[in-house]
């Protein structure tokens, strides 16, 4: 039986490539000469990355994309487009596997049953303090775990490996991008506290105790919320501490 192509965001367009360095290289090249929106996926990347420079491993039949948007406004406010993003990523997810077994880390991955099956990579460039593109960068493994990861606090998982249904790049693009279009809707609507609200609906963790490791070192605490800036918030001995970038474990 023939599948019906899935919808596509209005006003949205999309570019499919076979091989590139990573789409966020890609994104940066094309970014001043796009007219609208844009999706740009690969089915096979010869130098992706992760946040921090990190390595991000994209075997064959695995999920990479780039969204290029130019949402105007300041860093901090476009920085908020990962929260949209994960909210995004949950439930194209929540379409091929059980939503309960889904979670959300703070500040940019999804788990599956406790492992990392998807990250997501913002990149921006601006001046005046003005945003002139964003980029968002999503990686999912779809159907293989990578295996050169090295060791990990989160090991990586898939969403076929871990019971779910077997989906290519081009249907989970359509399903990311329609879901995308929506919490982007509702962030120009209601603003960052629907998107805050719903991402704390599904956050890993929330009120119990995690260790956020800083540039300045490690702070535990109970994990009580993410603020209206996206930061997150832990209930300590000493009292109430907000962290603003960190890598969080548990």
């Amino acid at each position: 039986m023939t599948r019906e192509p899935l919808p596509w965001p209005e006003g949205v367009d999309r570019i499919v490539l076979d091989e590139v360095d990573s789409t966020m290289a890609e994104a940066a090249r094309r970014a001043s000469s796009l007219a609208r929106p844009t999706w740009i996926m690969a089915r096979h990347q010869t130098a992706a990355r992760g946040r921090r420079g990190k390595v991000w491993s994209n075997p064959a039949g695995n999920f990479a994309a780039t969204f290029v948007m130019k949402p105007g406004g300041s860093p901090a406010s476009a920085a908020l487009r990962s929260f949209a993003a994960a909210n995004a990523l949950f439930e194209a997810l929540a379409m091929k596997v059980d939503r309960d077994a889904l979670s959300l880390k703070w500040p940019n991955d999804v788990l599956l049953n406790g492992g990392k099956v998807a990250g997501i990579l913002l990149e921006s460039t601006g001046r005046g303090g003005v945003i002139e593109w964003l980029s968002v960068g999503i990686g999912v493994n779809l159907m293989t775990v990578p295996g050169d990861v090295g060791r990990t606090d989160f090991p990586p998982v898939s969403l076929v490996g871990e019971g779910g249904e077997a989906c290519d790049g081009d249907e989970f693009l359509s399903l990311l991008a329609s879901n995308f279009a929506t919490e982007e809707r509702l962030l120009q609507e209601f603003g960052f506290a629907h998107i805050r609200e719903k991402w704390l609906k599904h956050a890993a963790r929330l009120g119990e105790v995690i260790t956020a490791r800083t540039s300045k070192g490690e702070v535990m605490g109970t994990f009580e919320t993410v603020d209206e800036a996206g930061h997150l918030v832990l209930l300590t001995p000493k009292g109430r501490v907000t962290i603003p970038a960190a890598d969080v474990y548990f």
